[in-house]
């Protein structure tokens, strides 16, 4: 799935999901090493699990953040493939 992020850095999200499950995270844009860390930390992680720690996360007083729209992202397609 690919996913326009707004309020935040990052240009495009895109992920696989297998089995419920994140995979193949990549972001264009934003903060390289946090992203690619971010990436790292939940891949194959449980979609909803990845949902309930990363919602609400705040950037600067933005009122969202890369991991906060990934979370978005998430819910995003939950509704439209379950």
């Amino acid at each position: 799935m690919k996913f326009k992020p707004s309020g935040v850095c990052a240009k495009e999200m895109s992920f696989d999901i297998i089995d419920n499950k994140i995979k193949n995270l990549n972001f264009i844009n934003g903060c390289p090493g946090n992203l690619i860390g971010l990436s790292k930390l939940i891949d194959g992680m449980d979609i909803d699990e990845v949902i309930e720690k990363l919602r609400g996360v705040d950037c600067r007083g933005k009122g969202t953040s890369c991991p906060d729209q990934l979370s978005k992202a998430l819910e995003e397609w939950k509704k439209a493939n379950l």
